[in-house]
């Protein structure tokens, strides 16, 4: 198994017209609480609901409504910060942030500023095959999400939908150590990763329950050392906010729109203003909304309805002791236990229902080749067809099925293929459809050797080439396969044609 190693920053380098300069990046992702209820309220927050369904009197800022902490969601961050070997805190306090959106009934967002409840961490952002960058994690708190301002309903009014209004957020805050929107995009596949791992948050970012927040700014080469050892953030240049965004392939694109913009006003002689961006993924446009808040902009204080979150280390023993196996010694284990390969690996682990589905096929069998039908065939035919494993026609004990007649010899590779295909849009038993369906291969040496025998007899002067070059000799094995309909066991064949040709 090969050893996994650490890179440092590999920053990417974008040519100006005065001169080259480097991407720096810090991400919070914002991961929706897998929990039934919202934060402070019983409130649903099923999907998709009706508009303004899932609101409580605590949702809508009801005069008088206190809210409650759901214990549930404080929990889950507290896995989600042990699954990234983050400290606990064991006190943590809500703060109040003040602004005003339409859609933040309460004129305040009850957040976690000051006493944050998960402290520094890490994650490990697979890059290539044997090489891991360490992106080093502040901090994750506990927030409530706004609601939702619908603005295409009606050409002259704009609509507030406040049922996401109170929904659990962890927001996940990253240190300025990502160097490449690949990077980039690489960290936010493995936060998704892990907290769908660790069943903290499903991860489904087309509904919005995963976006990230991107920190953008571009500095000249060597000043991000610089920063990293005197902890000056003036070397870094000032960076700008792309929100809410949802998808791995807008990430990166925004992220060179954003820079190629900063290069440019900074090298025409202008500075770049701390903005939140807006990136319009249709133009590739890039358009600033609103100078970016600090801290004090938001006049926080502490939440004078909410008493500070107090736990014991004995809660947190109990639930870093049911945490599951994590994508990365997953990942360690299939590369040891089943001998593949770190790239089939990282495939496999990407998801943890895809991961579930391996294992159970490639239990007691050949794990090579138990990873090679599952990645190459299934996967393959999931891609192609739009569905995911949850969505399978072909089950795990099918799957398996097949490998082992495969291992029997029962099926040549090429029969195997077939069969999936009966399976994939028939269903039925692998093992049943064979016998049924005559299509075991020929495994007697006789039958083969007669027809080769005839082939060679009836192609003398092919005969004669493949003496002369063995090369040829694959010639034989297609004619063979043919006058057997594909039933011939392949390695019978080579072997027979071989003996027959040095004759």
């Amino acid at each position: 198994m090969a050893e996994l190693t650490y890179s440092e920053p590999k920053a990417k380098v974008i040519a100006g017209a005065k001169g080259d300069w480097e991407l720096v990046i810090g991400l919070e992702v914002h991961a929706q609480v897998a929990s039934k209820a919202k934060l402070f309220s019983g409130a649903s927050t099923e999907f998709g609901a009706e508009p303004n369904s899932n609101v409580s009197f605590v949702d809508s800022a009801m005069p008088g409504m206190l809210p409650v902490i759901n214990e549930f969601c404080v929990e889950q961050a507290v896995r989600t910060g042990l699954g990234i070997k983050a400290d606990i805190n064991l006190y943590s306090a809500f703060d109040r942030k003040n602004y005003f959106y339409p859609d933040l009934p309460q004129g305040y967002q009850i957040s976690q500023l000051y006493h944050p409840i998960v402290g520094e961490g890490e994650i490990l952002v697979d890059m290539e095959p044997g090489v891991a960058r360490k992106v080093r994690v502040e901090r994750i708190h506990l927030e409530q999400d706004a609601g939702k301002s619908v603005h295409d309903m009606d050409p002259n009014m704009s609509f507030v939908d406040l049922n996401r209004t109170g929904v659990a957020l962890m927001e996940i805050v990253s240190r300025p150590d990502i160097r490449s929107p690949e990077e980039a995009a690489a960290y936010v596949a493995k936060v998704r990763q892990i907290v769908q791992y660790l069943g903290t948050s499903d991860g489904n970012m087309q509904n919005g329950n995963l976006r990230a927040d991107v920190n953008v700014s571009v500095c000249r080469p060597g000043d991000y050392e610089k920063f990293r050892e005197t902890g000056d953030f003036s070397y870094l240049g000032t960076r700008c906010e792309l929100k809410n965004m949802n998808s791995m392939r807008f990430i990166q694109a925004a992220i060179m729109a954003e820079a190629n913009r900063q290069i440019a006003l900074i090298e025409d002689g202008g500075e770049v203003e701390q903005n939140t961006i807006a990136w319009n993924p249709d133009t590739g446009e890039i358009s600033p909304l609103r100078s970016k808040e600090e801290a004090h902009d938001y006049r926080y204080f502490p939440c004078p309805d909410l008493l500070p979150l107090e736990i014991e280390q004995s809660w947190v023993d109990e639930i870093k002791a049911s945490l599951p196996e994590l994508p990365d010694a997953k990942k360690s284990r299939f590369m040891a236990d089943f001998g593949v390969s770190e790239y089939d690996a990282n495939v496999l682990t990407a998801e943890v229902a895809n991961a579930n589905y391996f294992e159970d096929v490639a239990k007691g069998r050949d794990g090579k080749q138990a990873a090679n039908w599952v990645i190459n065939e299934l996967f393959g035919r999931l891609n192609k067809e739009d569905l995911n494993i949850s969505g399978s026609p072909i089950s795990t004990a099918q799957l398996g099925g097949i490998l082992d007649l495969i291992a029997k010899g029962d099926i040549s590779g090429k029969i195997a293929k077939d069969l999936f295909e009966i399976v994939w849009t028939e269903g039925g038993d692998p093992a049943e459809i064979v016998e049924s369906r005559g299509m075991k291969q020929v495994t007697d040496t006789g039958a083969i050797e007669a027809a080769v025998d005839e082939i060679i007899a009836a192609n003398p002067d092919q005969v004669e080439k493949a003496k002369q070059n063995p090369k040829l000799a694959g010639w034989f094995v297609g004619q063979v396969m043919k006058a057997t309909g594909g039933k011939a066991n392949p390695k019978a064949v080579n072997e027979i044609i071989a003996k027959k040709l040095a004759q």
